[in-house]
C-alpha cells in the first residue's frame, strides 16, 4: 500500500498497539539503522530513557538496549515496557514527519495490554512521562509474581466456552489455598488465556473434562508472566497502589483522538473524566479483545495499522478469524475448507446474529515496522 493509498484509508482505519512479549524488538534496529528514521527513533529512545531512568533511580539506554539487542526476559521488563511504548511513539511520529499522514485521524484506535497506554499517549490524554509512572514503580512487583506465573490457552473446536464455569472452576481451585489461577484474556468465543501460579494451570488441566460442558483443551506455555489482568496481582495491592498513583497523574479532561477501543470494557468507553478509572481497572480485568474485534468491524473499519516492534496477538487473532470466516462462508471451494468449516460449530452459531463478522475478510493489515521499511523516503 502507498503513502496515498494510506492515507485515504485513514478514516476507515484502526490503530492497534502491541503489548508486552518474549520477543520485542522486531525491526526496530532496521528503523534505528535507517538513515531517514534514525533521529526521530533515537530522539524517542533517549526520551524514554530519561524518562525510565528517574522513575526507577537507575540508568536506562534504550538505544544501546535496541542497537545490541540485549537479551529481553524478565530482567529486563521495565525497560522492555519502555521500549516498546517509545518505539510505539516513534513509529506514529514517522508516519507524520515522513509521510504527513495524521495518525489522529485514524477512526479508533486499540491496544493489547501495554498497547493501551500507548494508545492513551498517542491520543492525547496523559504524557509518556506520567503515564509510565505506575507500570514502571510496580514492575518489580508483577517480576517477583511472575517467577511461579504460567500460562495456559484453553480453547474449544466444538463450541462456545463457558466463562461461569470456567470462573467457578477458577475459584474452585483458589481455594484450596495452593495459588491462584485467573481469566487473563478473552481471544474469541471458544478460547481464552489463563494465567495461574504454581500447578493451578495443571489442576485446571485435570479437572476441566469432568467440570466443563464444551469439550476444551489447554496448551500450556512454557514462558512466565508478569500476571497483570488477572486476580493474581491482587497479592501485592497491585490495582490499589496503581490508583493512589493515578490520583495525582496529569491528564487531559478530553476524549483521545483518536477514540480509544478500550479492551478494559470491550467498547469505546473513554470519556473527559474516567482514564483513572479505567486504568484501575486495567491491572486485574481480562483483556476483552474479541470484544474490541468485533465492535472494530461492525463500526466499519477497512483497515488495520498494527503499531509496535512485530505485532503479534492481534493480527494473528484477525487472522483466525479471517481464516474462519473464509471457510465457513465459502466451502464449496474445496473438502479442505468444507471440513474447517464444519470444525467451528462457534462461529457458524454467531454469523446470523453477529453479522460485522463476515466483513473479517475484507478488511487489510498493514504491518507498520513492514510498511516504513518498504517505503522510499
Amino acid at each position: 500500500m502507498k503513502p496515498r493509498e494510506l492515507v485515504e484509508q485513514f478514516p476507515h482505519t484502526i490503530l492497534a498497539f502491541r503489548g508486552y512479549n518474549v520477543a520485542n524488538f522486531g525491526r526496530t534496529p532496521e528503523l534505528l539503522q535507517h538513515p531517514a528514521y534514525s533521529p526521530i527513533v533515537i530522539a524517542a529512545l533517549t526520551e524514554a530513557s530519561k524518562i525510565a531512568g528517574e522513575i526507577l533511580g537507575r540508568q536506562v539506554d534504550l538505544v544501546n538496549h535496541v542497537r545490541e539487542k540485549k537479551k529481553t526476559d524478565l530482567d529486563s521488563y521495565a525497560d522492555d515496557v519502555t521500549m516498546i511504548v517509545a518505539v510505539e511513539l516513534a513509529q506514529l511520529r514517522l508516519l507524520q514527519e515522513c509521510f504527513q499522514i495524521d495518525y489522529r485521524s485514524a477512526k479508533l484506535s486499540m491496544g493489547y495490554s501495554l498497547g493501551e497506554i500507548s494508545a492513551l499517549i498517542a491520543g492525547g490524554v496523559v504524557t509518556m512521562e506520567h503515564a509510565l509512572v505506575p507500570p514502571l514503580k510496580l514492575a518489580a512487583d508483577c517480576v517477583d509474581l511472575a517467577a511461579e506465573v504460567s500460562m495456559g490457552v484453553l480453547f474449544s473446536r466444538e463450541g462456545s466456552v463457558a466463562l461461569d464455569e470456567v470462573e467457578q472452576l477458577c475459584q474452585e481451585i483458589n481455594c484450596a489455598g495452593n495459588g491462584v489461577i485467573g481469566i487473563s484474556a478473552l481471544l474469541s468465543p471458544n478460547s481464552l488465556l489463563l494465567l495461574g501460579q504454581q500447578n493451578t494451570v495443571e489442576c485446571f488441566k485435570k479437572r476441566m473434562k469432568e467440570q466443563l460442558s464444551c469439550p476444551v483443551y489447554l496448551r500450556k506455555n512454557d514462558s512466565h508472566w508478569p500476571p497483570l489482568h488477572s486476580p493474581i496481582v491482587w497479592q501485592r495491592s497491585i490495582p490499589n497502589r496503581s490508583a493512589e498513583m493515578l490520583h495525582t497523574m496529569p491528564a487531559e479532561f478530553k476524549r483521545p483522538s483518536p477514540p480509544i477501543l478500550s479492551l478494559v470494557s470491550g467498547d469505546v468507553g473513554y470519556t473527559e473524566t474516567n482514564v483513572r478509572a479505567m486504568l484501575h481497572r486495567w491491572c486485574d480485568h481480562p483483556q476483552r479483545l474479541w470484544d474490541g474485534v468485533y465492535q472494530s468491524l461492525a463500526m466499519g473499519v477497512k483497515t488495520i495499522v498494527h503499531v509496535g516492534p512485530q505485532p503479534n496477538i492481534i493480527p494473528a487473532t484477525f487472522k483466525r478469524l479471517h481464516d474462519n470466516v473464509e471457510a465457513q462462508t465459502r466451502g464449496s471451494i474445496g473438502m479442505r475448507a468444507l471440513s474447517v468449516a464444519i470444525s467451528r460449530p462457534w462461529l457458524k452459531a454467531l454469523l446470523p446474529a453477529r453479522t460485522a463478522l463476515m466483513n473479517a475478510p475484507n478488511v487489510q493489515h498493514v504491518i507498520l515496522e513492514d510498511w516504513l521499511l518498504e517505503q522510499t523516503v
